[in-house]
């Protein structure tokens, strides 16, 4: 089962309010997707949330796009920033990325967005939504959300 960013939002919203807040402290992020052989590859990216979808947008052929494109799995990472002070919890999307090639809806990301030309867009599907964080310097907590499901909480000392 997946879910667009605007499904998550309204199941969460206010988990959906931290992560975007935590995507947008940053502009780099890490992307995981899968090599030709099943490998993972780390690479860097910029992604945006607009009209209720969670974006990637690539250069032209770049090996992340490829990758997509052979098997749609991905991890997104927030950038934690400078130092140990992750600035409201690790945050962490999964899914699936559907490449975009409509006209229209690749004409209105270029509109919002300027991106270099050419480039790949992706949709996402979201599968898992996990935030990490230290609590009271006592806990670790971790939320994980799942389409079709509310938020689990789990603690740990």
């Amino acid at each position: 089962m997946t879910a667009n960013w605007a499904t998550f939002t309204a199941a969460e919203p206010d988990l959906a309010a931290i992560v975007e807040t935590r995507f947008g402290a940053f502009t780099h992020h890490v992307l995981a997707t899968l090599r030709k052989d099943g490998s993972p590859r780390t690479t860097g990216l910029e992604v945006r949330f607009l009209d209720g979808e969670l974006w990637l947008g690539m250069m032209p052929d770049s090996l992340k796009a490829l990758d997509l494109r052979r098997d749609p799995r991905f991890a997104l990472q927030a950038n934690p920033g400078p130092g140990t002070d992750t600035h409201g919890g690790d945050v962490r999307v999964s899914g699936r990325a559907v490449e975009v090639t409509d006209a229209g809806v690749k004409g209105a990301y270029r509109k919002e967005v300027e991106p270099p030309e050419p480039f790949h867009l992706f949709r996402t599907e979201l599968t898992e939504v996990v935030r990490t964080y230290v609590e009271d310097e006592t806990y670790l907590v971790v939320q994980v959300w799942k389409p079709g499901g509310p938020v689990r909480t789990l603690k740990r000392t």
